[in-house]
């Protein structure tokens, strides 16, 4: 799955979305979205991470390991 936005490529996920994307946990999704790392949006009652929100945080943490 690519996270560019394209036609056929969801441009909001779920939180069990995120996690299989991420490999993470529920609460470890939470956690980072509490600590401003992974930006959320809400629809209603559904909270919602958007594609280049999971990008962002790939490249984040991709940057973290670069300078460790």
């Amino acid at each position: 799955m690519t996270l560019s936005p394209g036609l056929d490529t969801p441009r909001l996920y779920r939180v069990s979305d995120a996690m299989r994307l991420l490999s993470m946990s529920r609460t470890v999704i939470y956690e980072q979205i509490r600590a401003g790392r992974l930006r959320s949006v809400t629809q209603g009652r559904t909270r919602l991470i958007p594609a280049s929100a999971i990008s962002d945080y790939i490249a984040l943490l991709e940057q973290e390991a670069r300078a460790s």
